[in-house]
């Protein structure tokens, strides 16, 4: 009897280095990529915050076209549902006979109850199993050396272990080929922000230091760019600190939050560069920022929701103030101080700010205004 595997992607939307996809073409006869877009990642939250902005949610569904149209080169088609996971899986399982789910694991709090929602609906409404690969890290998860409970909590110690101890596995190749949708299956549409109640068209300021156009496409198209065509690479740890423009630092986070670029994928091809070209400390703080990336993806692991409580994962008793007025003008980027406002400024207009300017905005809301 044919088999048949849904892959549930969520924030990996890529085909290359993609374990979970790659493993369902060799193991299914036929296999359904399927996207939710999930309700509960949209409104506001219970602070009145935007969950998802303009911005954001533009780059996500530039994704999810690239993402569909990447499936239907190799033959097959993503399927698109707006509903809960925890809904839509079950019942597409149910729909087309599938007996697994194959999907990347996520570790935060959020994500992992969706995940718990989702298998126990599958155990109790049907015969299929959810099956976990792992590829949000650069260092796989298995091979850390570190249980939970003994992740450092500062960065150097973390490193200069995973270093000593541990390799990067090689990326995996994107499938040769999927197969297509079943005839009866419709594969539905890809919505447009003002079907997600969005009345702002989410397009970035024109002063933006990049458009981010969504998708692995375009993430590779960075990393080329960024790396051999502009060369450079080989002063990243000299400008990284930089405030304006396109290639005083990489800019890859965006398309590395989604998931169109693997951490893996950038390791080797700086090792690439470094065989090629040059190999000097700039290289090698490419690597050094994506362990940072690990580290605080590992503390997020241990210490679960408490990063959101006051008093912070190492439970500090700070006298914070509520000053909605403080807040207000941090936010808006009208405190009167011209580098903090220019940074807030630049976020709102365009969803970006350099890293230099996070940690100074990050500092004067939680050092100065408490």
């Amino acid at each position: 009897m044919p088999t048949t595997t849904l892959v549930w992607f969520r924030n990996d939307l890529r085909i290359r280095d993609h374990e979970a996809l790659l493993a369902a073409t060799r193991r299914a006869d036929r296999v359904i990529p399927v996207y939710c877009l999930d309700p509960r990642h949209v409104g506001t939250t219970q602070w009145g915050f935007d969950k998802t902005g303009p911005f954001r949610a533009r780059f996500l569904l530039e994704s999810l076209r690239d993402l569909r149209t990447s499936l239907q080169e190799l033959g097959g088609n993503l399927v698109v549902r707006q509903g809960q996971p925890e809904d839509v899986l079950p019942a597409l399982v149910k729909e087309t006979s599938a007996d697994t789910v194959h999907c990347f694991e996520e570790i935060g709090t959020e994500e992992s109850a969706v995940e718990t929602a989702v298998q126990r609906t599958l155990e109790t409404e049907t015969d299929a199993r959810l099956a976990y690969y792992w590829g949000k890290t650069l260092y796989h998860i298995d091979d850390i050396p570190f249980g939970r409970d003994d992740i450092p909590d500062v960065y150097t110690p973390f490193r200069k272990k995973v270093e000593k101890r541990c390799r990067v596995r090689d990326t995996v190749p994107a499938p040769e080929s999927i197969s297509p949708l079943p005839d009866d299956l419709d594969p539905g549409t890809i919505p447009s922000l003002a079907d997600l109640g969005f009345e702002d068209d989410g397009v970035p300021d024109e002063r933006s230091v990049l458009p981010f156009h969504g998708g692995e496409t375009r993430g590779l198209e960075r990393m080329r760019t960024y790396i051999w065509t502009e060369d450079c690479l080989k002063k990243y740890k000299k400008t990284r600190n930089g405030l304006l423009g396109a290639n005083y630092s990489s800019k890859f986070s965006a398309w590395l939050a989604h998931g169109c670029l693997s951490p893996r994928q950038i390791r080797e091809e700086v090792a690439r560069y470094e065989q090629e070209r040059v190999s000097n400390k700039s290289t090698y703080w490419m690597v050094f920022e994506l362990i940072w990336s690990d580290f605080f993806t590992f503390i997020g692991w241990k210490h679960g929701d408490r990063l959101f409580a006051q008093s912070g994962p190492m439970r500090k008793n700070i006298d914070w103030v509520g000053d909605d007025d403080a807040f207000r003008r941090w936010a808006s980027g009208t405190t009167g101080i011209p580098f903090v406002d220019a940074n807030m400024r630049e976020l709102n207009l365009s969803g970006f700010m350099s890293n230099r300017g996070r940690q100074n905005v990050a500092s004067m809301l939680a050092k100065s205004l408490r």
